[in-house]
């Protein structure tokens, strides 16, 4: 059994995926997974895992990764309908096809802009690939980007 350790991308309050107003996220159609909403400050955007960026969207509103460890795959979307911004609050800090370490940051961006756009910058944290986990602990709380988010345990 593979139990893996999931950082942090960025600071704020831990809540469950359901509880992101999208019905994408929320009814997990996309995969399970955690949501941050994010400190409003300016913070770098980490990798959760070590890995390869095998998609960065060149809006820097999200990024998918596969780690180094199961191949597990990873999206972390900042905020809801943040695509549409057309990258404004964001600045990329990584190329798409890079390898990175866990707790590198990715992506910078402005909390407050998005807040002024009046965008949820909701972060879901999800799991991707067709049942890879079998099962996601996390803790509901504050949280330090790069420190612990969740830990998921791989299927055989």
């Amino acid at each position: 059994m593979t139990v893996l350790p999931i950082l942090a991308p960025l600071s704020g309050e831990v809540v469950p995926v359901t509880a992101v107003p999208d019905p994408v996220f929320s009814q997990k159609m996309m995969g399970e997974g955690v949501a941050i909403r994010p400190l409003p400050q300016v913070q770098p955007v980490l990798a959760p895992v070590a890995g390869k960026i095998v998609k960065l969207f060149n809006t820097g509103h999200a990024f998918a990764l596969v780690g180094e460890v199961g191949a597990l795959e990873v999206l972390v979307h900042v905020g809801l309908e943040t695509v549409g911004l057309k990258g404004e609050g964001f600045n990329l800090l990584c190329a798409q096809g890079e390898q990175v370490s866990a707790g590198q940051p990715i992506v910078e961006v402005d909390i407050p802009r998005l807040l002024a756009l009046e965008k949820d910058p909701i972060t879901p944290v999800v799991f991707i690939g067709r049942d890879q986990v079998e099962t996601l602990d996390f803790t509901p709380g504050l949280v330090q980007a790069g420190t612990p988010l969740c830990q998921v345990t791989l299927r055989k």
